[in-house]
């Protein structure tokens, strides 16, 4: 492939592959907390948090990291504020201490913080306000969990970068395609790709050996090792349900996330490394088909959008199910099929935002690529024309991410208003 595509796919990876400490929802208000404080220059009085729908639903019943156990979006804030460093981004709760917890635990209980849903705004939409006295401070996140547009302080504008849809950034992932993900995992060079994938095995692994050895959130994945024996389908889901037990539980440990979501970049890396330890492939295989993997995962949530009721367990596991199947050596029509067949299956369940439920989604899901995988291998497939299956690969997958990002604009909202107590859910049919 040409070099300027080569760099594209090389950068989409490491601006993609990252580690983060806890589910990244309320790791970013934390951030954009610590952040305002940092700008204030010093301990506020009171905090104001305005938060996009989708940041709610994905704060609300998730365990903060390093919070003792503390669920929502007023522990993110003022954990953030209280022992966040904020120049450590999406590991801004790694410093955190026992009395940073203490004296989290006491502001809450003085009710410091207040947060509030804005409408109209990007689905992923964060604004801090922390005051002290006359003076105050805020910060703005938008689009990316650290991508700050607006810094504000005593009336002045430090930062007026507003995100704009249509503006490139360093990266264009309008030019991944399936083919070509294919043809780059064949010729990436592999020192260009091994520190990021090592890492992501690395961390990925480690959260999810702990899932599997200690009782976090519903323990789907240890449930299913204990129910479903010890088969490499069952390892497979039981591995990636596993770490999202620990990280949805508030394990502390980093992962290394996929389209900005430790969850995602679970479920796209963990079924992919399970299966090349039961085949003995070379490590190189595998960091091979760990770029397909991820590639093809963030090629779908470029269509689907960031934040949305689309739940992205559902692309992820298309994403490994992709992976593995070029691993076994599957064509690129193969690979394609096991897209399709993923898709064609459990696209479009629901987000309802991040919880221990969804690590029983991730399972699910990982099985579905599997068996989307084992049609595909045989050269089955659902048909063009039927429900959203084209003709074509990449028109299923718009066709799909169109349903995410149109589609389900308004069941997304309708969620929020069920998780909020705004919906009348005794409406007569």
């Amino acid at each position: 492939m040409d070099s300027i595509l080569y760099e594209n796919y090389l950068n989409i990876l490491k601006q993609e592959l990252v580690p983060a400490l806890g589910c990244t929802e309320p790791i970013a208000i934390a951030y954009t907390a610590a952040k305002a404080r940092q700008i204030l220059g010093e301990f506020p009085d009171s905090v104001e948090m305005e938060l996009s729908g989708n940041i709610i639903k994905n704060v609300k019943g998730v365990t903060v990291p390093n919070s003792g156990g503390m669920k929502g979006m007023e522990v993110a804030a003022i954990l953030g504020i209280v022992g966040g460093n904020a120049d450590k981004a999406l590991e801004v709760l790694s410093e955190v201490t026992c009395e940073d917890i203490a004296k989290t635990k006491e502001l809450i209980n003085q009710k410091i913080c207040s947060c509030s849903l804005v409408e109209g705004v990007d689905n992923l939409y964060i604004t801090a306000k922390v005051r002290k006295g006359e003076h105050f401070a805020s910060v703005t996140i938008e689009h990316q969990h650290t991508n700050i547009t607006r810094i504000e302080k005593d009336g002045e504008v430090l930062l007026d970068n507003p995100y704009k849809s249509e503006v490139k950034t360093t990266v264009d992932k309008s030019k991944l395609t399936v083919k070509d993900i294919l043809d780059f995992a064949d010729q990436v060079r592999m020192e260009d790709v091994q520190p990021i994938i090592d890492r992501q095995i690395k961390l990925n692994s480690a959260i999810a050996q702990e899932g599997l050895d200690n009782n976090y959130g519903a323990q789907i994945g240890k449930t299913l090792m204990h129910v479903w024996g010890k088969s490499v389908t069952t390892r497979a889901c039981a591995r990636a349900a596993a770490g999202s037990d620990a990280r949805m539980g508030g394990c502390s440990m980093p992962v290394v996330i996929n389209s900005g979501s430790g969850n995602q970049g679970m479920t796209v890396s963990l079924p992919v490394i399970v299966f090349a330890d039961e085949w003995e492939v070379s490590h190189e295989k595998l960091c091979r088909s760990l770029v397909v993997s991820n590639l093809i995962a963030i090629h779908q949530k470029y269509y689907i959008g960031s934040l949305s009721a689309y739940c992205g367990a559902v692309s992820a596991a298309c994403g490994a199910g992709a992976g593995i199947t070029y691993m076994y050596g599957g064509t690129y029509q193969q690979v394609s099929l096991t897209i399709i067949n993923t898709l064609g299956n459990i696209g479009g369940i629901v987000c309802d935002g991040a919880k221990p439920s969804c690590a029983a989604k991730i399972a699910t899901s990982v099985d579905a690529a599997l068996m989307a995988f084992q049609l595909s291998i045989q050269n089955k497939s659902f048909l063009p024309g039927e429900g959203i299956i084209k003709d074509d690969i990449e028109e299923t997958i718009k066709s799909m991410g169109y349903i995410g990002r149109v589609g389900m604009r308004a069941t997304d909202t309708e969620i929020l208003n069920v998780m909020i107590d705004r919906a009348d859910i005794n409406e007569e049919c």
